[in-house]
């Protein structure tokens, strides 16, 4: 039996994955852990794994004084630079950290055919889509899928149109230009669309319900503590 806290537990997320978890039988919910409670009540609950979801602002912090002291935990929450992760691997041992920006396995299966149309197919634009309350834009989704894109063209060598950062576009990632969109009623959509002399391919994956992403919260959770360090992105575990 996995003991299991919820960081972010009222949130959007957090709430999905509380329910989620006291379903499964091999996990149990020992904390839920909200932005008014202190992280001491993992500690207290005996936790081994903590699932965090609450925001960019907080969630680097978060892992970092869970992995210090010694609870395995499996990020949800977007909005992580590169020296956060630089800084949360150093901090695994023996805790480990999965860093996940998308727990659909279809989003994941989304982004490993797009790193294959890359290479044959290397003029590309990223277009998101989610609901108003996401406070990062471009989202992780999307900034990951842009840099896998561009390490798949770039391994090949294939020559592209220069994509220069353009602010009235949008943002640029690796080279990679993507469009964030927010509106109501939607809770995550992304395409990747590629394009070449008289044809276009088109890669899209739509999230309907947040239970889409419970699959993989809990592949994560039952798989943190076999994968030694910090393991970025779902794909490692499938």
């Amino acid at each position: 039996m996995i003991r299991v806290a919820v960081i972010g537990a009222e949130g959007r997320m957090g709430s999905v994955t509380c329910a989620a978890v006291d379903d499964d039988p091999d996990c149990e919910l020992v904390a839920r852990i909200d932005a008014t409670d202190g992280l001491d009540a993992a500690l207290d609950a005996g936790a081994d794994v903590a699932v965090e979801f609450t925001t960019p602002a907080t969630v680097a912090g978060n892992a970092s004084w869970l992995l210090e002291r010694g609870v395995h935990v499996v990020v949800g929450a977007t909005g992580l630079t590169d020296d956060d992760l630089t800084d949360l691997e150093r901090r695994t041992g023996p805790a480990n950290c999965i860093v996940a920006p998308n727990f659909a396995i279809g989003a994941v299966l989304m982004m490993r055919a797009a790193s294959e149309i890359a290479r044959h197919l290397p003029d590309v634009e990223v277009i998101e889509a989610h609901h108003p309350g996401k406070l990062d834009a471009p989202s992780g989704t999307a900034a990951r899928t842009a840099r896998l894109v561009a390490e798949a063209r770039d391994a090949d060598g294939a020559t592209h149109v220069a994509s220069a950062p353009d602010p009235t576009r949008g943002g640029n990632v690796d080279g990679v230009p993507v469009h964030a969109i927010r509106l109501p009623g939607v809770v995550a959509s992304q395409e990747v669309l590629f394009g070449a002399t008289g044809q276009t391919v088109s890669v899209r994956h739509d999230t309907l319900d947040r239970t889409a992403f419970m699959p993989g919260v809990l592949l994560a959770v039952k798989r943190v503590a076999h994968h030694d360090g910090l393991t970025v992105g779902l794909d490692a575990l499938l």
